[in-house]
């Protein structure tokens, strides 16, 4: 394969993977949990935190294994193959497959805002963005890794446009941060339900380690893209949530549908509801690029163990890159969007990432005890992992609690992996 990505490239992954179109409309969901504004920007901000920690965790794991697969690889080498199937079952079938469609989706329905068109050209359109993506990437990373570069520079100048505008012509408004008169009360569960919703909004973080191999000096590379990448997202989130709150009241925000489309409806008038959708399509169609490229080295890594058929590894002889896997991807995502079974099914399954997270986190001190260390460590270890850890296992433990019945189908859909596991290693010689 080649190693076409460099630090600019990995480190517009990891921005332009994170910022699609959470950040537009996610903060309404905040807010109606936390009802007050230190609250809501503390949420904001302990989300990033945990997602710096998460990506200070990925960057040691990385500079530990040099071959493409990311989290796979770091739950099969710490626990064993059978952890590294489960989470490369749940990624094809709905987490990763399932924010393609998600993402395709919200895509089309902002595309539609601008130029009106019914719900089966919603569909094609979404499914229209997923081939289009799929078959850059199919014909090169560099193709796929050039291209989100600069859709990520073009997403932060809009973001950057967004900030100074909301604040140089909010400033014109008569009021400022204006919380509700009887804010309701704030439990526990409120804010472990919205910090879920803020990590939401950071997801994908993790996914330039997914291709390593063609990174270039991946051991240094990849945790500077993930501490630097990280960082910057932060940093636009909380600067974007002033914002909204600075020109809008609490309440507004809280029950809006596009917070901020709303946002720009009052600082610059009837046309900014248009430039924030246009601003939407862009970045979320930036986002899909990095989704759509990381994927597939998940599954080549797992079809050269055995765990899938030996043809989702292949490698094209002139673009040098898991081609059939690109195809297989788009193809599963498509038949999601087009079925419009992905929302039922993301639903459910996503926040059992966590658990994955939380138990790659633990693998890093099963590693550290092993004596396997790479070439750069986590800071703060090993206070930092652990309060990652834990905080993983409290994101799952809440969800459980406040769903229970859809969050055992989501970890049911999951754990069917295992039998799948077993079988399939019974019956091919090729598994390890």
């Amino acid at each position: 394969m080649r190693r076409a990505i460099r630090l600019p490239h990995a480190t517009a992954m990891v921005v332009g993977t994170i910022i699609g179109a959470s950040i537009f409309v996610q903060p309404s969901e905040v807010t109606g949990l936390i009802p007050s504004i230190p609250g809501a920007l503390l949420v904001w901000g302990c989300a990033g935190i945990l997602t710096l920690i998460g990506a200070l965790v990925c960057a040691e794991l990385s500079s530990i294994f040099k071959e493409s697969g990311g989290v796979y690889v770091y739950l099969r080498e710490s626990y064993g193959p059978v952890l590294g199937f489960l989470w490369g079952w749940a990624m094809f079938w709905i987490m990763h497959s399932g924010i393609i469609a998600v993402i395709a989706v919200v895509f089309a329905r902002y595309t539609a805002y601008l130029f009106p068109m019914g719900e089966s050209g919603k569909i094609a359109t979404a499914i229209g963005s997923i081939w289009v993506l799929s078959i850059i990437n199919y014909l090169g990373v560099r193709h796929g890794s050039t291209l989100q570069t600069l859709f990520t520079l073009g997403k932060l100048l809009a973001i950057a446009f967004i900030i100074i505008v909301g604040f140089a012509w909010g400033s014109m408004l008569p009021e400022h941060f204006v919380t509700p008169s009887h804010p309701g009360p704030v439990t526990v569960s409120h804010f472990f339900t919205a910090l879920v919703a803020g990590l939401f909004a950071f997801g994908g973080w993790h996914m330039v380690t997914y291709n390593s191999e063609e990174t270039v000096d991946p051991q240094k590379t990849i945790p500077r893209a993930l501490i630097m990448g990280t960082l910057i997202v932060t940093a636009c989130y909380i600067a974007m949530n002033t914002v909204y709150l600075y020109v809008l009241p609490l309440e507004t925000v809280a029950a809006s549908k596009q917070v901020a489309a709303d946002a720009a409806e009052i600082v610059i008038g009837s046309g900014g509801a248009k430039i924030v959708s246009g601003i939407v399509m862009f970045s979320t169609f930036g986002a899909l690029s990095g989704i759509v490229l990381a994927g597939p080295r998940v599954y080549m890594a797992m079809s050269r163990d055995g765990l899938l058929f030996r043809w989702f590894g292949d490698i094209h002889p002139v673009f040098r890159t898991p081609h059939k896997a690109i195809l297989m991807q788009a193809l599963w995502a498509s038949t999601l969007v087009a079925t419009g079974s992905f929302r039922t099914l993301f639903t459910r399954v996503i926040y059992t990432e966590w658990i994955f997270f939380g138990l790659m986190t633990i693998g890093l001190f099963i590693l550290r005890r092993r004596n396997i260390r790479g070439s750069y460590s986590a800071w703060g270890y090993p206070i930092l992992p652990a309060i990652f850890v834990a905080s993983s296992f409290a994101i799952v433990i809440n969800q459980i609690i406040v769903d229970p019945k859809e969050s055992s189908i989501g970890l049911g859909f999951v754990l069917l992996g295992l039998p799948v596991y077993y079988l399939w290693t019974y019956f091919s010689p090729r598994s390890r």
